[in-house]
């Protein structure tokens, strides 16, 4: 029944047979076979690749809110840090008495900056659930209250990209500075363990990698079911011709803003996955410089495809990890030159030439 608006679509069904198989396979293995087995994955290959799964919900929430409400924005990288700073500060209250400082309330940094008491927005993140719910409360309203006004106001295109990235930047100096309570340019790190098990056992690393390809698939299909409704076909009618759509006496500024604080919440639970698997979370993940690779991730897959984003944002990071080991300096030039050739050359990404060479086979 939950398949059953795929059953046409079959690069989608391969898509999720490929994820179901890597969130299965690869941390059986780990766990099963023993070191120098040529089954075995090390723990770094298993951080590894879920971070790349995380990155790929990243992607998947941009190319909603982009290839098919054909909102460009900038600063998506803003809400995935949002949700990794909320996974954070759960994380940071975990640890207890076993900081260096041995403050069984305050965070080690707190205590360095001579903090005494716990600041209010910090109540409640001893508890899961709430650290959890936070997750997509916090990258929602933030995106609630943006889009609110931005597209009350009709600000759209290129105007919307710089404002979208103007926020990340002011997020970006705000959490650098000490006063916030977020650890400053340190950030969050240090984690001793989740649900009180340790962050750093094989079982757990494991368990987190079969989460983040678990909630990557759900959130694939939830994303497809959501452009398959009448909502969806609005939102892709907006993309295409808003005029025509607000003329037809549809409120435009409400789907827009549906689809981008969901986006949002996605970007929010991509986050939280991210960082008890990296091990640290801090202002850096604001930077603008992220949010625009992650439209390159897009891009390069094929934006409005959903699954084209997925598979971009795996190709792109597992080139960057090659590349930034071989050649670091070259990197950057490597990423700006495939996004230029990927907009003249492909702009429908490698979904498209796929979908290309597939029909001229036949």
């Amino acid at each position: 029944m939950l398949l059953k608006f795929l059953e046409n679509d079959k690069e989608s069904q391969w898509v999720l047979i490929v994820l179901l198989a890597v969130t299965l396979i690869i941390p059986v293995c780990n766990l099963i076979f023993p070191e120098g087995s040529i089954f075995y994955f090390s723990a770094y290959t298993v951080s590894l690749i879920g971070k790349y799964l995380c990155f790929a919900i990243l992607a998947l929430s941009l190319d909603l809110v982009w290839g098919y409400c054909g909102i460009l924005v900038l600063g998506q990288g803003a809400f995935f840090a949002l949700g990794g700073y909320a996974m954070g500060m759960y994380l940071m209250r975990q640890i207890g008495d076993r900081g260096v400082y041995g403050d069984p309330i305050l965070p080690d940094f707190m205590v360095f900056l001579d903090w005494k008491e716990l600041p209010w927005y910090w109540s409640g993140f001893d508890i899961f659930p709430f650290a959890m719910l936070m997750v997509f409360v916090v990258p929602g309203t933030l995106a609630f209250i943006f889009g609110w006004l931005t597209f009350r106001s009709r600000v759209t295109g290129v105007y919307l990209s710089i404002i979208s990235q103007a926020l990340t930047y002011a997020l970006l100096l705000a959490f650098f500075r000490n006063e916030m309570g977020f650890g400053g340019n340190n950030g969050l790190t240090d984690f001793k363990d989740i649900l009180g098990f340790n962050l750093q056992s094989d079982v757990v690393r494991a368990f987190l990698l079969m989460c983040t390809g678990t909630a990557l698939m759900s959130s694939f299909l939830v994303s497809r079911w959501v452009v398959r409704t009448r909502l969806g076909r609005v939102v892709t009618a907006i993309r295409d011709q808003e005029s025509r759509v607000r003329f037809l006496g549809y409120r435009v500024e409400m789907f827009k803003l549906w689809v981008f604080v969901f986006s949002a919440m996605l970007a929010g639970l991509a986050g939280a996955l991210y960082v008890p698997q990296v091990g640290i979370i801090n202002p850096s993940e604001f930077s603008p410089l992220i949010s625009l690779e992650i439209v390159v991730w897009v891009a390069v897959g094929g934006r409005g495809s959903l699954y084209g984003a997925i598979i971009g944002a795996i190709i792109v990071n597992y080139g960057k990890t090659v590349m930034t080991g071989l050649f670091p300096e070259v990197w950057l030039f490597t990423l700006g030159a495939a996004f230029i050739l990927v907009t003249i050359f492909l702009p429908d990404g490698l979904v498209g030439l796929w979908k290309r060479k597939t029909q001229e086979n036949v």
